[in-house]
């Protein structure tokens, strides 16, 4: 227990350390390295299909804790009930660090600020961090932790890798906002991990 609450307290401390950096940037602009490696995986006009892709993020998100839920309650198992509800708190956790940075930061989106960067659709809101890639980055890292086994971890990361790669595909975001959304999003995952083996060490203590 005592290595878990270690674990959580440095994870923690991490996070408060991103925050401050945050906050110290108020509207955070891009630096010159930043919107070079944009434009270099940038298409101007994006895709459709590149569009489409990157919104599936929502779907599979919530359709991965929605699978464990229904596995558990339909064969009374009580690992993927727990397992189900450590993927939906870490999509929530996830989704709370990543709008509380949008909005402490306030960094205005590439296409706002430069002429060239031509997205598929513009979109409303805030670019740091990338929510699309937090919340892929959150349901990959979480269910790696979950299942161990190298054909889900694989699979997963390069998924939301293909997530992060398509918002600077379409010129949503700069490189920093997809890296800065990566690390919430399985930092996240990795809080909810030790705080859901917390508990089920706690509850089978008290039995």
């Amino acid at each position: 227990m005592e290595k878990i609450i270690q674990k959580a307290a440095t994870a923690a401390r991490c996070f408060v350390v991103v925050a401050i950096v945050v906050l110290l940037c108020g509207r955070a602009s891009a630096q010159p390295a930043d919107i070079r490696w944009l434009r270099s995986l940038h298409r101007p006009g994006g895709s459709a299909t590149m569009e489409a892709f990157s919104y599936t993020s929502y779907g599979v998100a919530l359709a991965a804790p929605a699978a464990q839920l229904l596995y558990g309650y339909a064969w009374n198992d009580s690992t993927h009930k727990r397992l189900g509800l450590q993927t939906l708190a870490s999509l929530v956790v996830t989704t709370g660090i990543t709008y509380a940075i949008k909005y402490a930061a306030d960094r205005p989106r590439p296409y706002e600020t430069y002429a060239d960067i031509i997205p598929y659709r513009k979109e409303s809101g805030h670019s740091l961090p990338s929510g699309h890639t937090s919340i892929a980055f959150s349901t990959a890292a979480t269910l790696s932790l979950q299942y161990k086994k190298w054909y889900v971890a694989v699979p997963a990361c390069l998924y939301a890798g293909g997530i992060g790669y398509s918002r600077l595909y379409s010129g949503d975001h700069y490189p920093s906002d997809v890296l800065l959304g990566a690390a919430v999003g399985a930092g996240s995952a990795w809080l909810c991990h030790l705080g859901n083996k917390w508990l089920h060490k706690r509850k089978r203590k008290l039995r």
